[in-house]
């Protein structure tokens, strides 16, 4: 069983991380900590395989934790779950050790994809018998997921959904979302609902003066 640490300052977030590894054969949350220096305290008394680690802390850049694990000689490896795009901020995570690195916002089969890649290289790297297995097992860690956008949905789309709803932290409806995107109300309420099926968006119930609630609908990540 591979232990998880999961590292990630809004705990609604973490509770669905936490819920996502659960989900995959063969891993096991160890622990939810909501800072870097949570996370360091965490690993140097517990026994922790991977950890799950979001860069924005409130107390430290996930960077700095992963510089601080490798300078205590840890060897567990981490996964980089953040929405940092910042190339620059990608290359010194290869350069410190972090083994994969998924932007959010994500989905559950995302997820499940890096976290079997990771096992599969965990096995592969037991004993290697000559470069090819070696070259086999580096390429299991790097090779493509999959598409996993359901038919008719476009990342395009979808992005410009995802940064509608981090452009609005109290929420919006679908009608709102679609008048800033510019696409139809019945797609964007799609995106929007497809981002609250995988835990991406919360659903929120606005009451008026009369009649059913209207559902807005609130981003979970920054």
């Amino acid at each position: 069983m591979i232990r998880v640490l999961v590292v990630e300052d809004d705990p609604i977030v973490a509770e669905a991380h936490r819920t996502y590894v659960q989900r995959v054969e063969g891993f096991t949350v160890a622990g939810v900590v909501l800072t870097g220096a949570e996370a360091l305290r965490f690993c140097d008394r517990e026994e922790v395989d991977l950890v799950l680690l979001d860069f924005y802390l409130p107390d430290t850049h996930g960077l700095a934790v992963c510089r601080a694990l490798r300078a205590a000689s840890s060897q567990v490896d981490v996964i980089a779950v953040t929405s940092a795009r910042d190339l620059a901020v990608v290359k010194a995570a290869v350069s410190i050790g972090v083994i994969q690195y998924l932007l959010k916002p994500f989905t559950f089969a995302s997820l499940r994809d890096k976290l079997e890649r990771y096992a599969e290289f965990r096995r592969s790297v037991g004993h290697a018998a000559d470069q090819a297995e070696i070259d086999h097992a580096l390429a299991t860690l790097r090779a493509p997921a999959p598409h996993t956008l359901p038919k008719g949905m476009s990342d395009q789309t979808l992005t410009a959904i995802v940064t509608t709803l981090r452009e609005q932290p109290d929420g919006l409806s679908a009608a709102a979302a679609a008048e800033v995107t510019g696409v139809a109300r019945v797609t964007a309420r799609r995106y929007l609902e497809y981002l609250a099926d995988n835990g991406l968006a919360k659903r929120v119930p606005r009451y008026g003066q009369v009649g059913r609630p209207e559902i807005w609908y609130r981003g979970l990540t920054r």
